[in-house]
């Protein structure tokens, strides 16, 4: 067993690429920073290559300056292959490794398809989807460098698939609202710089236009949508529709 583990995240978001998960829910670890929880992300790839981007090394940089902007205690990059990610054994256990390590109790990621954008996106999902068990298993810890099971309490999956008004079916969407942090999620969003020249500022009206309908919706200036893994319970029905 490693005893040797670094302090706990209470909250890991995955993404298949760096900017995946400022752009479906910076605002939200922004927030949750704010808000005193240790936030981390996992990156399942380096992103690249890409048009114009130098190489990883630049990206990798650009994903370091964008978890500054939101204040994320820590940031992993798996060595998983961009435009060639698919759900397998071997990559299961690495991010399942990776639950073990920073034993959060909330993981976020990726919801459903995003037709017409990459693939990995939905190859991310079921490998997400799949570590948050394995990372639990008991008896298996000769896969995991020896460390001991951890359960997530929580599973909560994000859309990222802006170019649709449909989103995955669970058991409860909800919205959070981020009126306070979208500047600093798009600030984050914009490090990006190698993904996100000048002519593709449209992703930033994006962005900003279906957060600031999603908040619209609940109630708030701006928001984000995130869709339960498991039904959500409600203890005061009054206190959670009139907040």
């Amino acid at each position: 067993m490693n005893t040797e583990l670094p302090e706990t995240l209470d909250v890991i978001a995955v993404g298949a690429h760096p900017d995946d998960v400022e752009i479906a829910c910076g605002g939200t670890l922004a927030k949750l920073v704010q808000q005193g929880y240790r936030v981390g992300i996992i990156d399942l790839t380096d992103g690249e290559p890409t048009p114009l981007s130098p190489g990883p090394e630049f990206r990798l940089k650009e994903a370091r300056n964008a978890a500054d902007i939101l204040g994320i205690h820590v940031r992993e990059t798996l060595e998983l292959t961009n435009r060639r990610l698919f759900d397998n054994f071997e990559n299961r256990v690495a991010l399942a490794s990776l639950f073990r390590k920073y034993r959060p109790q909330v993981v976020l990621g990726l919801a459903g398809k995003t037709p017409m954008a990459s693939p990995d996106h939905w190859q991310a999902m079921q490998i997400t989807d799949a570590a948050v068990f394995y990372s639990r298993l008991t008896k298996w810890n000769e896969h995991f460098n020896h460390t001991e099971p951890h359960t997530i309490k929580k599973q909560v999956w994000f859309p990222l698939g802006f170019g649709s008004l449909n989103y995955p079916e669970g058991s409860g969407q909800f919205v959070v609202d981020i009126s306070d942090t979208l500047e600093q999620k798009l600030e984050s969003i914009r490090a990006y710089q190698s993904q996100f020249p000048p002519e593709k500022n449209r992703v930033f009206r994006l962005v900003e236009s279906q957060n600031r309908l999603l908040g619209t919706s609940a109630g708030f200036e701006a928001g984000e949508l995130f869709i339960c893994s498991t039904t959500l319970g409600v203890r005061d029905l009054v206190q959670t529709v009139c907040p």
